[in-house]
């Protein structure tokens, strides 16, 4: 069965699960209305009429009681089956080219000062960060933001296409991670949770715990003495007593309690995942050393996270009226708890790194995995080393234009072939050529499949100039914003790995005599430092740049056509220079009188 259609037949299945418990849950409301009505009778006849014994009563107080616990499982279930009913909506949405606005966004990691970020439309409504990502914790976020942004080395990128292999049909395993919590939205904050495990202790002297441990034993035993005895004097002592050693501590336990409840948001959800992923039988060496990697002192995380998300749960009570009343100063509930984080700290809390990445990192590899299995002709790109910096692709296309609408075209830069030198009119297609060639090559040194038929590349280091704006708030032209990143993109071309760079109309912001001599002096410093990559324009003068080593620049160029006073592109890649431009046409064809 293709991806669409095993996503269907879940769906149907899930959709149609969802409907019973719904009918279900109808049924036990109903149920309970009679089992309460039937206790009101029983309940009359035996207070007042004297027809039935009260022992009467017990048989529907516990249907009643089994019908609530019966009905809070199911309505449990329902939720479940709802959650696994909107996974599949989203994969069929993804397949289908309706997924825009409807994921993760990734928002937070958007900079527009980064080298190619905001060019390539990797984050934001409709970007790549939405396409891929499957996380549900802020962990696996952070990690699959972190690989789109920079390249990784061959030998991760070789572990990750292993692990890709493993993870890509484990559909299940994806299900049950996708129903974990109550929703969809992310929770534990890691850098909060960071934070709060690797601190030190601020309760470790021998006298908080014995005093947490005495004094309620003492208050409970003259609270009986005060009813059995009538002697009050040493229950009140006790209470003030207490009260003392609270005001003591009260800026230490603020500290550690405050920081317990701040640091997590769902802890539950991310002990759910920790432990599906414990139980899944992994293949791959680097899945199973993850797995590994999930202990501490003999206990497995899921566990010790899921004791940690219950003391959360115990601090963040201290807000219930019947806690703060009456378990508060006697039983000194706010130091216990902060003494049962502390001690969790002390055992596990040198481990919290390393489960935060162990999850970061499957969460990524596993949104990798289902981009992987929803495009199954999407091919893993292969990586080269030791070569000249190259970039083959057959077939090459945009992720993120729809399949239908996509038409893809070969890109080769290799052997002689430094540098494309793309022209073109308006609209015919540049700016989205060098946007495919650069968003695949992220995907290609993230480990992730490429849209191409095939594409064989070098390690490589993306920076683009494509879509460079001005500043109001820092007072910057956008001339003066494009040299800048141009000046980037010259430092990244002297390292590793060799740059991949982006131009899209190079120095439009001055005047073409300025803007020849210097895009010339750009392209040849960058090929100079080992660099390739493309250039776009509609200026033909650019086509003829001087002092390039001869073959190492080669034109290509879209071309339009012009049928019936509207111009038409097939946005289809040919050799060349462009033999015309459509820039007259285009203002003709919205009414300009030119």
């Amino acid at each position: 069965m293709s991806p669409d259609e095993q996503y269907a037949a879940r769906l149907g299945l899930w959709e149609s699960r969802a409907a019973r418990l719904e009918t279900l849950l109808a049924r036990l409301g109903s149920a309970r209305l009679l089992l309460a009505a039937a206790a009101v009778v029983i309940a009359w006849e035996s207070l007042h009429g004297h027809l039935l014994s009260p022992l009467w009563l017990s048989a529907p107080i516990a249907a009643f009681v089994g019908a609530v616990i019966y009905h809070a499982y199911v309505r449990r279930g329902r939720s479940r089956a709802e959650r696994a009913a909107a996974f599949y909506r989203s994969g069929l949405a993804r397949i289908q080219d309706r997924w825009a606005g409807c994921g993760q966004r990734g928002e937070r990691f958007a900079d527009v000062h980064h080298v190619y970020a905001a060019d390539l439309d990797l984050f934001g409504q409709g970007g790549l960060f939405e396409l891929l990502c499957a996380a549900r914790t802020r962990m696996g976020e952070e990690t699959l933001a972190s690989w789109l942004l920079a390249p990784a080395s061959v030998e991760q990128i070789r572990e990750r296409h292993a692990c890709l292999g493993d993870l890509r049909d484990r559909l299940d395993l994806r299900e049950d991670l996708a129903v974990l919590g109550e929703d969809s939205k992310v929770g534990v904050h890691p850098q909060s949770l960071l934070a709060w495990a690797e601190s030190p202790n601020v309760l470790g002297q021998p006298w908080i715990r014995w005093t947490a441990r005495l004094l309620p034993l003492l208050c409970v035993a003259a609270a009986a003495a005060w009813a059995t005895l009538g002697i009050r004097d040493p229950f009140i002592i006790i209470l003030l007593i207490e009260i003392a050693v609270l005001y003591r501590l009260r800026e230490r336990l603020a500290q550690a309690l405050n920081a317990t409840e701040s640091a997590f948001d769902d802890l539950k959800t991310f002990a759910g995942l920790l432990a599906r992923v414990e139980r899944e039988p992994f293949a791959a060496p680097a899945l199973q050393e993850l797995v590994r990697q999930l202990s501490s002192r003999e206990q497995c995380a899921a566990r010790a996270v899921g004791r940690l998300s219950t003391i959360a749960e115990l601090a963040g009570s201290r807000e219930n009226p019947f806690v703060s009343w009456f378990l508060s100063v006697p039983l000194l509930f706010s130091v216990h708890v902060a003494l049962a984080a502390e001690r969790w700290r002390h055992a596990h809390g040198g481990k919290v790194r390393t489960w935060v990445e162990v999850a970061g990192r499957f969460e990524a590899l596993s949104s990798i995995a289902q981009y992987s299995f929803e495009h199954p002709d999407d091919p893993l790109a292969d990586l080269v080393e030791g070569a000249p910096p190259s970039f083959e692709a057959a077939s090459l296309g945009h992720p993120l234009i729809p399949s239908g609408q996509c038409i893809r075209n070969d890109v080769d830069i290799s052997g002689r072939t430094r540098a494309l030198l793309v022209s073109g009119s308006n609209m015919s297609g540049k700016s989205t050529l060098l946007r495919a060639v650069g968003i695949n090559a992220v995907l290609a040194m993230a480990g992730a499949p490429v849209r191409a038929r095939s594409l064989r590349l070098t390690p490589l280091q993306v920076g683009a100039s494509i879509r460079i704006n001005d500043s109001l708030s820092e007072g910057s032209s956008r001339f003066y914003a494009e040299i800048t990143r141009l000046r980037e993109l010259y430092g990244l071309a002297g390292a590793q790995p060799p740059l991949l760079f982006l131009l899209d109309e190079v120095l439009q912001g001055t005047n073409s005599k300025d803007r020849r001599i210097g895009a010339e002096a750009i392209v040849r410093a960058l090929l100079a430092r080992n660099a390739i990559g493309l250039v776009s324009t509609h200026d033909l003068a650019l086509t003829e740049m001087r002092g390039v080593e001869a073959g190492s620049l080669r034109n290509v160029h879209f071309q339009d056509e012009v049928e019936d006073g509207r111009m038409k592109f097939d946005f289809k890649l040919r050799d060349g220079v462009v033999q015309r431009s459509n820039g007259l046409e285009l203002m003709r064809s919205i009414g300009l009188d030119v």
